[in-house]
């Protein structure tokens, strides 16, 4: 198993360099694991920068989610997160909390999230 980091997903999802491309492939079609951290990184990248919208930014890391070679402890939670994200304005590292407000009790003064959370309970 590889850990990944954002740049080794990035260069595969964008393709903007030939080069780091062909490496970036060779490992993503390796078992991989990618963290929530990593993961969190790779959305701000793609909507802060390279100003993805949201909806082509879930399609992307949803579809990589689901590779059978990709691999998350809690990915069940991961790709709820990222349902929550392309459905609402939330940063994604709130999406996770969200999401794990099925399982954990989630603390936080955030008007936005306490919102999101509830809602989730409420399905």
């Amino acid at each position: 198993m590889i850990r990944i980091d954002a740049n080794i997903v990035l260069r595969f999802l964008l393709a903007d360099n030939k080069e780091m491309f062909e490496v970036a492939n060779k490992i993503m079609h390796k078992n991989v694991y990618l963290s929530n951290e990593v993961m969190a990184e790779i959305i701000y990248v793609l909507e802060k920068y390279y100003k993805f919208k949201r909806k082509i930014i879930f399609e992307k890391i949803y579809s990589l989610m689901n590779a059978d070679n990709v691999f998350n402890f809690d990915k069940q939670f991961v790709l709820k997160a990222l349902e929550i994200y392309n459905d609402s304005r939330l940063d994604f590292v709130d999406c996770l909390l969200c999401a794990y407000s099925e399982i954990d009790e989630i603390a936080t003064f955030d008007k936005k999230l306490l919102k999101c959370i509830d809602k989730n309970k409420k399905k």
